[in-house]
Formats: structure tokens, C-alpha cells, sequence
């Protein structure tokens, strides 16, 4: 016997951690025969061809070394201009921008660069899975904003300044939004600016759907005066671009910022893979008439989806964001958990419980609409009549 436990060798916090919720239902339905699962937020198209073309030629072309930590400097000049063009913002490539995997990595860079022991992080809640767990690895502590239906699922100024403490360092800003397609609007972020100035409060704005808006152009915090030096923008190329697997996301900061993140980034990643940065670049240079054709189809599955289950009589938010909805499942008697597991059980259709997302979203279930239109209505179909039975 050597005495030797590992699991007394793991962190605590490690074992603290939950598993996603999302993946649960993911990993049932991928061995269920004739399932359809509305649960993954991945875009159903394939990464437009001149995009994969590119990163193909870079692999011909011999371009398989590291890059720079940072990326690419033809990518993160790409990047500004970019986001100059799409949204108005305006970055110094050179010191502004560090290209990630992903993403998700981004946002936990991000939080390691920013977090001491203790310090809180406030996370509006509904909202993407991986906020707390990051927060607890950084050695803070997260702490949910509960945002409501009634209030088009937004941070409101009143839930902000309630939440902030002398130990807040960090406001999520995930918008829009993943579950709900929530949105904020120039109007609503002129209101958290105001909270916000004053403080020390460093925002961490999630737009990662930045492109997927379908009631006008997407406004980022940073627009208003006073909001960019402290703020940093967490985007990526997997959900306007069709390039999940790509697995490539870049964040636009102050420069203290971006080289704090870029010193943890160089020690765990080294760099971002130089295959796709190659094909992002394509991406940024002639992909803008791709995010509309994949927006456009989007909005009209959309559609499809919000008539589906109002007609169904389940009360559904508009989303106007992302490609999630959000429908409130309480009439049907059964929680969040129990509603998911009995329709995967009886009609085979993989959704995600809406506490997978934080407390407050505890009688709803997120249903991406990112998949083919025949089986979106082939599953509102047997959601509809699974619906009928206990409703």
C-alpha cells in the first residue's frame, strides 16, 4: 500500500465545480437513435469555403510554426479594423488586442488577470455556463444578479447598484444574451455606465454575439464615454463565422490589460493555432456578406420557434439576441430538470434546463434554433404534443 490518494491531491475548488449542464443532454442524445437535439449553441453551417480555402493554403504554404503570442499581426490589424468597421470601436492592434483559443479563453484570461483572492465578480444571471466556475479558479467569488423575464431578462441599474460591495472587482456583461437572446440596449448601458463611474468596477463585455442582433445594430458599452479604459471585449469567430471547431476568439482592451493577459496566455497556450488565424483572416477581410446570410436565417428560424411554442401555450420571450429562446415551461407542472429528461426520455428531443444557467433561470428551458428548419418543426411537433400531456 503506498498510501497515496489522489483524490485528496485534487483542489478543492476543482471539486467544487459542476459539470455543464449543457453537455449532460449533448452526450445522452449523441447515442439515442432518431433523437434531434436543440441543446448545443453551435452554428449548423459548415465554415464557408473562400474561409476554409485559407487556412488549407496556410497549411500549403508551409505556415505550420507558432505565431506570435498575441497573434498574428496581420489578424489582430485585421481585428481593428473590423470592429471599426461593424461597431465603431476603436483599437490599437499592436497593444490592444490578443487573439485567443477561443473565446472562452479569453474570458478566463481575462479573470486571472483581474482577480485576487476575495474579490467579487457579479454575473447576470440567466446567463453562459462558464462565469463562476472561472471566477472560483481565480480565486473570487461570483455572485449572481438575478435578471427577470418582466425586465426583457436586462441588468437593470437598480439590481447593479444593489449587488455592488467594496469587494466587487468585475461586472459580467454577457449580452446578447446566452440562454435568453436577451439584449441591452444603448439606453439600458447608458444607465449601468452611470452606476459604474466612480468605481473601480472593471467590465468584462461578453459579445460574442455581437453580430446576431435582430431589432437594429448591436450597441457595446464601450461606445459610451468613459467606458472603454475600462473594459475589456471578449468576441471570437465560432458563432458569426460558423468556426467552432476553428477554436478562435481575440479580446479588445486597455493595453495593461491585454499585456496581462497576454503574460498568462504565453505561459499556458503559447499562441493560438496559425492554421486558423490564417482562415480568420479570410474571415474578417471577406466574410461580411456570410454573417448576413447566416443572420438572415437565423432571424427566420427564430420566428419559427417563438410561434411554435406561443402557439403551443407555452409563454416565450422574444429574444432578440444570439440563437437561443427561452420558453417558461412551469404551466406544465414539472421543473426544469424533469421537463428535459421526460422529453428526451418520451420524444426524444434534447433540451437544456434553464438552471443549468443560474438559479433565476429555474422553469425555463433553453432551445437553440442554430440547427436545420425541418428539425426545428419536427421538434416542436413532439414538444408540442409532450407539452399536451401535462399541461
Amino acid at each position: 500500500m503506498s498510501g497515496f490518494d489522489m483524490a485528496k491531491a485534487i483542489s478543492p475548488v476543482v471539486k467544487t465545480l459542476p459539470p455543464s449542464g449543457i453537455r449532460k443532454f449533448f452526450d445522452i442524445v449523441s447515442e439515442m437513435k432518431d433523437a434531434i437535439s436543440l441543446g448545443v449553441g453551435e452554428p449548423d453551417f459548415v465554415t464557408p469555403m473562400h474561409i476554409c480555402e485559407a487556412g488549407i493554403q496556410s497549411l500549403l504554404k508551409g505556415h505550420t510554426y507558432y505565431t506570435s503570442n498575441s497573434g498574428l499581426s496581420e489578424l489582430r490589424e485585421e481585428i481593428a479594423a473590423y470592429m471599426l468597421r461593424r461597431f465603431a470601436l476603436s483599437y490599437v492592434p499592436t497593444k490592444e488586442i490578443v487573439v485567443t483559443v477561443g473565446g472562452s479563453e479569453a474570458i478566463d484570461l481575462a479573470l486571472r488577470a483581474l482577480i485576487s483572492a476575495g474579490d467579487e465578480v457579479l454575473v447576470p444571471e440567466p446567463s453562459f455556463v462558464c462565469y463562476k466556475p472561472d471566477a472560483a479558479l481565480a480565486g473570487g467569488v461570483a455572485v449572481p444578479i438575478e435578471t427577470t423575464q418582466a425586465d426583457g431578462f436586462r441588468l437593470t441599474k437598480k439590481a447593479l447598484q444593489d449587488a455592488i460591495t467594496p469587494r466587487t472587482k468585475v461586472l459580467i456583461l454577457p449580452y446578447p444574451n446566452n440562454p435568453t437572446g436577451g439584449i441591452m440596449t444603448k439606453e439600458d448601458l447608458e444607465q449601468i455606465a452611470e452606476v459604474l463611474r466612480g468605481t473601480n468596477i472593471v467590465v468584462l463585455a461578453d459579445e460574442i454575439y455581437a453580430e446576431l442582433t435582430y431589432a437594429g445594430k448591436h450597441f457595446s458599452i464601450v461606445q459610451i464615454p468613459d467606458m472603454k479604459d475600462r473594459t475589456v471585449v471578449i468576441s471570437g469567430f465560432s458563432k458569426a463565422y460558423a468556426m467552432t471547431g476553428w477554436r478562435l476568439g481575440f479580446a479588445c482592451g486597455h493595453s495593461d490589460m491585454i499585456a496581462a493577459m497576454t503574460k498568462i496566455h504565453q505561459y499556458a497556450i503559447m499562441s493560438a493555432p496559425t492554421t486558423s488565424q490564417y482562415a480568420a483572416i479570410e474571415a474578417l477581410k471577406n466574410g461580411d456578406e456570410d454573417i448576413e446570410m447566416m443572420k438572415d436565417e437565423y432571424n427566420y428560424r427564430r420566428k419559427v420557434m417563438v410561434d411554435g411554442f406561443c402557439s403551443m401555450g407555452l409563454d416565450c420571450f422574444e429574444p432578440l439576441g444570439a440563437f437561443y429562446v427561452f420558453p417558461c415551461i412551469s404551466g406544465t407542472g414539472l421543473d426544469s430538470n424533469s421537463f428535459c429528461e421526460t422529453l428526451l426520455r418520451e420524444e426524444k428531443v434534447a433540451v437544456v434546463p434553464g438552471n443549468a444557467f443560474g438559479a433565476s433561470g429555474e422553469g425555463f428551458v433553453r432551445c437553440s434554433y442554430a440547427y436545420a428548419i425541418t428539425n426545428i418543426q419536427e421538434a416542436l411537433h413532439r414538444i408540442e404534443r409532450f407539452v399536451k400531456r401535462y399541461k
